[in-house]
């Protein structure tokens, strides 16, 4: 799991069909101090982030676990929104 920042939508008239329904979300990485971490990627959005919001996200395999198929062409997913983030230095 890594955290990210939602910066963004992405809207599509045409989608897999099964991924007719979801929401996808413009999400950049970024570390437990909040920095940006590489290139914003593209993420289905299963818990209803918004922008500006912190979430925390899968990738590989596993981000087809939370949507409610057996099988979708997906990289990334949103699976939490953090509501706070505490770190000890």
């Amino acid at each position: 799991m890594f955290l990210a920042r939602v910066i963004g939508n992405l809207w599509a008239t045409r989608k897999y069909e099964t991924l007719e329904g979801a929401s996808f979300r413009i999400i950049q990485p970024i570390n437990s101090d909040l920095k940006d971490l590489g290139s914003p990627i593209i993420a289905v959005d299963t818990v209803g982030a918004g922008s500006g919001e912190t979430v925390v996200y899968i990738t590989a395999s596993e981000a087809v676990i939370p949507l409610p198929v057996d099988m979708a062409p997906v990289d990334a997913s949103i699976v939490a929104i953090v509501d706070s983030l505490y770190t000890k230095k």
